[in-house]
């Protein structure tokens, strides 16, 4: 039998680390001695934060109070209902408040303009009511250096609403419901989980229903799914609001708004307040890496020049996604941004975030046509973005230092090392990394090998092939992979014969049979070996048979794809059922033996020519058949410790559509004889396309 023994993994963060930290950035060297010819930019990159901080200390009191811009900035009511509203708009020369109010009339609020563009009205109380109505429409009017008016929705604004029949155009709404109105949290926020398995969510698409869903839907619908499959933590997509709906929300207009599409902003609360109370956390999809180029809705020419939040000229627009890109070194638009952040924390009890296309603020060239081999100086030079990389250092710092139990995620496809360290070992800050190279690998195999030619030593490479200390969340396939002109892991499996075979009622045809092992056999080994965190998009967990498309002009505005066929899981005549529940089993399982926060997987076995994967981690020997045809019967695998083993998680289970080969009261004894570099040994019988975990019975 070809074994093959591997330990860890790019281990160049397991070198000995000195009592004596740096204190000048380069603190990761110790840890990375690979960085060690980058120390100057790792030091320039750090006093750039430090001296940031240093600044921000000086001028506004220190990160926590310039982070509470919402505070000074945008709308705010006191205890006798005056209403102050301030808005950062350097280029306009003159501003005047607008709307329902006052009749739109453009002269009767003028604002005082002081010495840094900062506009300001205070607009006392009627018979001590507030002067502008809960929902009332309101609009800032500026008059330009040219002697042009234009007419924006303040930045800062907490609530538009979109009219369809009338213009695509958003409408700014004074948000100030009564207090006797408002939502009340019930439930503290859980403890952050040490294990992290993320239920990633668009609530938009959560019902079979050919509309869009509401926050109220997902709460009561969406939320006891998630419970039910094991998951502690959600991350909402499309929360910031965006004008194009098709866009998925990456095309942010408004950034402290929360869509209107779904609901207000109390029905938000509502929904993250009943998760809580289901001990599930709640992250934030957060879009600071570009915004809509939308004028009329938007931040872009806010005051009227090209500038304002974002650079000017060439340096400010995405070739590719054709959105604005932020100036990250400009004081106001890191409090604006900082201020974002603190609000969604404060105003919603959001748990974190996911920040996305994070390569893109990290690079001056934002990713576009660079392919990143892994070289060192690849991540460090003039092709870095070094105010982007500052400006997420100081995200982090300030969101860590605030709330111990925060959460962040970086979605980065370049590799760049210490992204999840600390700032104070010179680190961007992030708690996890996006691991982007396993979803493409298994979209790869599926497209381009046959089964036989699968190779279990390169799967098993990229599953492990992390930078070990700074942790990483592995999922199978991107909701991406799941939109038009792509296919999910389960359609590439089974493609039109999800329409046909997919019934109980049926026999297993050859192609569904194999689908079902893989699907869940692919998901088992990446959420065991794949990082210290594990994310699936809603719908692929239980093989979503159809691909994510928005309404839009080439499909006739069309619903049909953009929604999530939860019903079939509640079929009792469909396979689905049977996925759904082995996702169930699978996260329950890592709920109790927590594999996800415990050290790299030992790998002992990857036989190329009996297609077998054996491992152990959390205590647990995982055994995976991959072979298309080939069962083996008395089969020997290696395992550390000896004892009497037990089967704890089983593909062929008849509750998860397996075909009950392995008895589940089967004991496994080891045998005090060397086996694959490891000291004891079991056999077992493992059948085509099946994977098995077991553990210590003094463990059950």
């Amino acid at each position: 039998m070809d074994a093959v023994n591997e330990k860890s993994a790019n281990s160049v963060l397991e070198a000995p680390v000195s009592n004596e930290i740096p204190t000048d950035g380069t603190g990761v060297v110790a840890l990375d001695p690979w960085l060690s010819p980058f120390k100057d930019s790792l030091r320039k990159r750090f006093r750039k934060a430090q001296d940031w901080i240093e600044t921000i200390n000086k001028t506004e009191g220190g990160l926590d109070k310039f982070s509470k811009g919402t505070e000074k900035f945008g709308f705010n009511v006191d205890k006798q209902n005056n209403i102050t509203y301030r808005e950062w708009a350097p280029n306009a020369t003159q501003a005047f408040l607008i709307g329902d109010f006052n009749d739109w009339n453009r002269e009767s609020y003028p604002m005082k303009k002081d010495p840094f563009g900062v506009f300001e009205i205070v607009i006392p109380a009627k018979n001590g009511e507030p002067a502008i109505a809960h929902l009332s429409k309101i609009k800032i009017s500026m008059i330009t250096p040219s002697g042009e008016r234009i007419e924006r929705i303040p930045a800062w604004i907490k609530y538009v609403t979109q009219d369809l029949s009338v213009s695509p155009v958003y409408d700014a709404r004074f948000w100030n419901p009564p207090e006797s109105e408002r939502y009340v949290f019930k439930h503290p926020r859980p403890k952050k989980p040490q294990s992290i398995r993320v239920y990633e969510a668009h609530v938009g698409i959560s019902s079979p229903e050919l509309r869009v869903t509401t926050y109220k839907e997902f709460t009561k619908d969406v939320l006891p799914r998630i419970q039910h499959l094991g998951y502690n933590t959600i991350q909402l997509m499309a929360i910031m609001e965006h004008a194009y709906y098709a866009s998925f929300g990456y095309q942010i207009n408004s950034f402290f708004a929360a869509s209107s599409r779904f609901g207000t902003p109390d029905d938000l609360k509502e929904l993250i307040d009943t998760a809580h109370g289901m001990g599930i956390v709640v992250l934030l999809d957060v879009v600071h890496s570009h915004a809509s180029k939308n004028v009329l809705d938007g931040l872009n020419e806010f005051d009227g020049s090209d500038s304002c939040y974002f650079h000017s000229g060439p340096k400010g627009d995405h070739e590719l996604w054709g959105s604005r890109l932020f100036n990250y070194g400009s004081h106001e638009v890191l409090r604006f941004l900082l201020s974002n952040l603190r609000f969604w924390m404060d105003e919603y009890n959001f748990d974190g975030f996911r920040f996305d296309g994070v390569t893109s603020m990290l690079y001056t060239h934002h990713g576009i046509g660079t392919g990143f081999s892994g070289g060192y100086h690849e991540y460090f030079g003039p092709g870095v973005d070094e105010d982007g990389v500052v400006y997420l250092m100081l995200a982090n710092e300030m969101l860590h230092d605030i709330y111990p139990e925060v959460i962040t995620i970086a979605e980065d496809v370049s590799g760049m090392p210490a992204l999840c360290l600390s700032l104070s070992l010179g680190g961007i800050g992030f708690d996890y990394r996006l691991a982007m190279a396993i979803p493409d690998m298994w979209i790869k195999i599926l497209k381009e090998k046959e089964d036989s030619e699968w190779d279990m030593g390169s799967i098993t490479h990229t599953l492990i092939n992390r930078r070990h200390g700074e942790k990483t969340i592995a999922y199978c396939e991107s909701h991406d992979q799941a939109l038009v002109g792509d296919k999910s892991i389960m359609m590439h499996l089974c493609d039109a014969e999800m329409y046909t075979n997919m019934s109980t009622l049926t026999e297993f045809t050859p192609v569904i049979e194999r689908g079902m092992g893989l699907h869940k056999m692919i998901r088992l080994l990446t959420h065991g070996l794949g990082g210290e965190g594990y994310l699936n998009f809603e719908g692929n967990e239980f093989g979503h048979p159809e691909w994510l498309d928005f309404p839009r002009d080439g499909n006739g505005n069309s619903f049909w794809y953009a929604r999530r066929q939860f019903n079939l899981t509640d079929d009792d005549l469909l396979r689905y059922k049977f996925l759904n529940e082995f996702d169930s089993k699978m996260n329950h399982t890592e709920e109790k033996f927590g594999w996800l926060h415990s050290p790299q997987a030992y790998i002992s076995l990857k036989n190329e020519s009996d297609k077998v994967i054996v491992f152990e981690r959390a205590g647990l020997l995982w055994i995976f058949n991959f072979h298309p045809t080939q069962s083996f019967t008395d089969y020997r695998v290696g395992v550390e410790e000896a004892g009497t083993y037990r089967v704890v998680l089983n593909t062929d289970t008849k509750d998860v559509g397996g075909f009950e080969r392995i008895d589940e009261g089967t004991r496994f004894f080891t045998t005090p004889f060397a086996w694959n570099e490891r000291k004891n040994f079991t056999q077992v019988y493992i059948p085509t396309r099946t994977a098995i975990v077991l553990a210590l019975e003094s463990r059950l």
